[in-house]
């Protein structure tokens, strides 16, 4: 099957499943989550949001993927151009288990996909297991800051598996002030796109952020963008990012996350 992937998460979930050599043609976020799309034969194409069809048409596929986040007139276009089209729209981590099986059916990976999904899931029971009896911890995750707009809901269940309280409401826009009302004990941004490059030092200059408990202990964290926005099997990076901000005592700090006491210039060029 020659598959067209218009989102880094599919790309990097049939890479988990050992299939990656059935993508023609994927985005150019695809290779900051896949290195293994660098080096590839791959067409490197717009994403679901600005999908090309002239570029799809190109790699001559059998089946085109999209995923959140997409614009219907994109998809639209895609379908006029008479292309078998895919999408799939996780909110939470049972569609993100749903969507790993589904892809692994497709390219024939049974059994890798049911190995990508327990591997997520044991990690959360092993994490939630580790954290259990200690105290819960408020925590506002950011996926974007201009407007300020609160991380999707997959990402507040790997808090709670974390032992903390998300929040703020999933996916939904807020403000500043909102976010400093609920006094949140930990802060992590992710934003979309932006890889590692929160300006965490402008962040915590907003309206009210002085004041709250996470800016006051220097519990403020960049998050790679991968590991909170991806919906693939990759969220265990997210999870080891979280649960080391909340219990730095109890886990190793993982690759992907920095504190606000590390992020001097950095992330200048996206403030």
């Amino acid at each position: 099957m020659r598959i067209v992937s218009l989102q880094p998460s599919i790309t990097v979930t049939l890479a988990g499943l050992g299939a990656l050599d059935q993508v023609v043609a994927c985005t150019r976020c695809c290779k900051d989550i896949s290195p293994e799309v660098a080096s590839g034969q791959q067409l490197i194409i717009e994403d679901s949001w600005s999908a090309n069809t002239e570029q799809i048409l190109a790699a001559r596929p059998d089946l085109v993927i999209a995923s959140v986040p997409y614009r219907m007139e994109s998809l639209a276009a895609i379908l006029r151009a008479g292309i078998r089209v895919l999408v799939l729209a996780p909110k939470s981590l049972a569609d993100v288990y749903g969507d790993i099986r589904t892809l692994a059916a497709l390219v024939d990976k049974y059994v890798a996909g049911k190995k990508l999904v327990s591997g997520l899931e044991d990690e959360i029971a092993q994490t939630r297991e580790a954290t259990r009896g200690r105290p819960l911890q408020r925590v506002f995750c950011e996926e974007w800051g201009k407007p300020v707009i609160a991380s999707q809901p997959w990402v507040v269940e790997l808090v709670e598996a974390a032992g903390g309280i998300a929040v703020g409401v999933p996916g939904q826009q807020t403000t500043a002030a909102a976010v400093a009302a609920s006094n949140p004990e930990v802060i992590l941004a992710a934003w979309c796109g932006a890889g590692d490059r929160v300006p965490l030092h402008k962040l915590i200059l907003r309206e009210g952020w002085a004041g709250t408990s996470a800016v006051r202990e220097h519990r403020v964290y960049c998050v790679a963008d991968e590991l909170f926005n991806t919906p693939a099997h990759t969220l265990a990076g997210g999870l080891r990012a979280i649960r080391w901000a909340l219990h730095p005592t109890l886990f190793w700090q993982p690759k992907g996350v920095r504190s606000i006491d590390d992020a001097e210039n950095v992330g200048e060029d996206i403030a």
